[in-house]
């Protein structure tokens, strides 16, 4: 008899336990996720070379990342329908075997069309694995362990997109940046071996059979595809086409609201909807949904600024800006253990404050960047905004599911999935373009000053005269090389000022996240229990 046809003979209404030690299912379901989370931040550093190679703009290379956020957006929804059909252990499989072999194409690909359309692949299959692996963790362990399991997978999750651009950085300057998706395929391969023979689907497992195989929410399925697929579209270009002036992006924004809008519609009155957005109406699921998806503009927002900051303005190499961020990684996985314990002892909810009040503090730290910051000072705070990070995100993910009902767990782990990667597409998305935006705005108004009446630009215009006159002898020259000189300092100092602006507009999101916090009920440890809510 199979471990599978073992696991259904146990009764109902007793607690399931999967026939390996969980904390080896742990490890095996965590390790193709792991490199799924990677894979949305590995190619950041990476994209001006591979822009360089294949041909394209800069503008166009965010192609790279949007295209894998928005396949990844559309699946996450799709995931409890396809569990339920096709098991969710098969389902599992079949994820990992597409996003390895997706992974080994990205790498080959012969021009930057084909590097796209292979990486929407890739995240279509990313996409199943993340709530899949969720779930998976919260049915195996018993309720006493579950803070320790979600302690790995969120140390899964903010850790793989930290290290992302060190790694990517590294791998770029050292081989060649088709090798950071190459690096996939081995470890893909050793995890769909790992995953067949120990990860099982539990009895209870909602599975649909005969008729019902059939039955499934199309309407709901095309209504939510086209919402947050032209929501994606829609901030991925809307900078490019200059927002609102652009009839594309209005007509984009409208369509994909209307979408969106009847697709809550349709799912609320449906009967077998694609994704119950009915759990929502539990505190605890409802809150967190909310806090998550928010939390991705001072989050992922957040994370993408540091490599852009050490790169394009201080002019550290790929592999040293991973490096300044790497510590951070560091923090949280010595975190992770304590936090895990803290939460059976202390209120989650006030341990997530504690960590919103920190993160705040580090991005007031990084509003006060300038172009003579060193190394050292984003390193201290990139360590100040991963300790924030261990503090808000495992207690919010195992708060979420303190009162759903076992059955319900994966449409549950799928809305929080679907609400992490919404926020995290909103927040890149958001603080790409308002960086571009406010580097506008502060480029002309400082450029107001480059006059021949205001003394402080004269003086430093005849200053670099004199310098490339002496070098060169050629005044003509000189005055040329000058102009250039104060051109570029102006664009930096633009660009400061937009980081500036950019990292206060993200402290004012991180604060108000911290009301949400006490919506959700108190930790199951400090009052009653209370009743779960079914599917």
């Amino acid at each position: 008899m199979s471990a599978s046809d073992e696991g259904s003979s146990v009764p109902h209404d007793q607690e399931w336990h999967a026939p390996h030690h969980p904390w080896l299912i742990a490890g095996v379901a965590t390790l193709t996720t792991f490199m799924e989370i990677l894979d949305t931040t590995i190619v950041v550093v990476a994209m001006p070379h591979i822009a360089g190679n294949l041909g394209v703009s800069q503008d166009a290379a965010t192609w790279i990342v949007t295209s894998y956020l928005l396949s990844n957006a559309i699946v996450i929804p799709l995931t409890p329908c396809l569990s339920s059909l096709f098991g969710r252990r098969n389902l599992y499989l079949v994820c990992g075997v597409l996003f390895t072999v997706s992974s080994f194409f990205c790498g080959i690909a012969p021009s930057f069309g084909m590097l796209v359309v292979f990486r929407l692949i890739q995240g279509l299959a990313g996409g199943g694995l993340v709530p899949s692996t969720q779930a998976i963790l919260v049915d195996t362990f018993p309720e006493r362990q579950r803070a320790m399991a979600m302690a790995m997978f969120t140390l899964v999750a903010v850790t793989a997109p930290a290290i992302g651009p060190t790694l990517g950085g590294w791998i770029t300057d050292q081989f060649n940046w088709r090798w950071i998706f190459f690096i996939n395929v081995p470890v893909g391969i050793v995890s769909l071996y790992l995953a067949s023979k120990f990860i099982t689907d539990p009895p209870y497992l909602p599975r649909r059979r005969g008729p019902d195989r059939f039955k499934v929410d199309y309407i709901g399925c095309i209504l939510i595809v086209a919402g947050l697929g032209g929501m994606q579209l829609t901030l991925s270009i809307a900078e490019r086409q200059g927002w609102f002036e652009s009839t594309t992006v209005v007509m984009l924004t409208l369509g994909s609201a209307i979408a969106i809008i009847a697709a809550i519609f349709w799912e609320l009155h449906h009967d077998d909807p694609l994704i119950d957005l009915r759990l929502l109406k539990e505190r605890n699921l409802g809150a967190t949904f909310v806090l998550l998806t928010l939390f991705g503009l001072p989050f992922y927002g957040a994370m993408i600024l540091y490599p852009l900051f050490m790169q394009n303005l201080l002019g550290y190499t790929a592999t040293w800006s991973g490096l300044a961020v790497s510590p951070g990684g560091f923090v949280l996985v010595l975190m992770m253990p304590f936090v895990g314990w803290a939460m059976t002892r202390l209120d989650a909810r006030k341990m997530s404050a504690i960590g919103l009040l920190i993160l705040a503090g580090a991005l007031f730290q990084m509003s006060h960047f300038t172009l003579e910051t060193d190394i050292k000072a984003v390193v201290v705070t990139r360590m100040l905004h991963c300790l924030g990070i261990s503090l808000v995100f495992m207690p919010v993910n195992t708060m979420a599911y303190a009162h759903i009902a076992r059955e319900a767990r994966n449409s549950a782990s799928s809305l929080m999935q679907l609400g992490r990667n919404a926020g995290a597409s909103i927040g890149i998305a958001y603080v790409a373009n308002t960086l571009d935006s406010q580097g506008q705005v502060h480029q002309s108004q400082l450029v107001e000053h480059l006059t021949p009446y205001d003394p402080a630009y004269t003086q430093f215009l005849n200053k670099l005269e004199g310098q490339f006159l002496q070098a060169s002898g050629d005044p003509v020259h000189a005055a040329a090389q000058a102009q250039g000189v104060a051109y570029k300092v102006l664009q930096q100092q633009s660009d400061v000022l937009a980081f500036s602006h950019v990292s206060q507009l993200l402290i004012g999101a991180v604060i108000l996240l911290i009301p949400i916090l006490f919506v959700i009920r108190k930790p199951k440890h400090l009052e009653e229990t209370e009743p779960t809510l079914s599917s």
